[in-house]
């Protein structure tokens, strides 16, 4: 079992910077592809972002493309999100997940285990 711990958010303005990390438990954190996932009030979630197990392979939705970044670092168990130039509408609750599925996957359905989520704001 995987246990995945978020950090970094806050309160941002608009166009700022922020970076989540996510930390995760459990010696096999490396065998799994790692997602972000998002959550605004009144909506339904969303993917954001995902990368392979090795780093070589990332994915991204079109609303974040060229402002968001997901990395990994599997030596401190960590995937990372790393976001500029935010955007009001990127308030939400960000969520990182892990999923054993043969291949990186944006589709939420296939993670395996979820971290508690962490609230970003972005004020106007």
């Amino acid at each position: 079992q995987v246990q995945l711990v978020e950090s970094g958010g806050g309160l941002v303005q608009a166009g700022g910077s922020l970076r989540l990390s996510c930390a995760g438990s459990g010696r096999l954190f490396s065998i799994y592809h790692k997602g972000w996932f998002r959550q605004a009030p009144g909506k339904e979630r969303e993917s954001v972002a995902a990368i392979s197990k090795t780093g070589g392979s990332t994915l991204y939705a079109d609303s974040v493309k060229g402002r968001f970044t997901i990395s990994i670092d599997n030596a401190k168990n960590t995937v990372y999100l790393q976001m500029n130039s935010l955007k009001p509408e990127d308030t939400a609750i960000y969520y990182c997940a892990v999923t054993g599925n043969t291949i990186v996957t944006m589709n939420g359905g296939s993670y395996d285990y979820w971290g508690q989520g962490i609230q970003v704001t972005v004020s106007s």
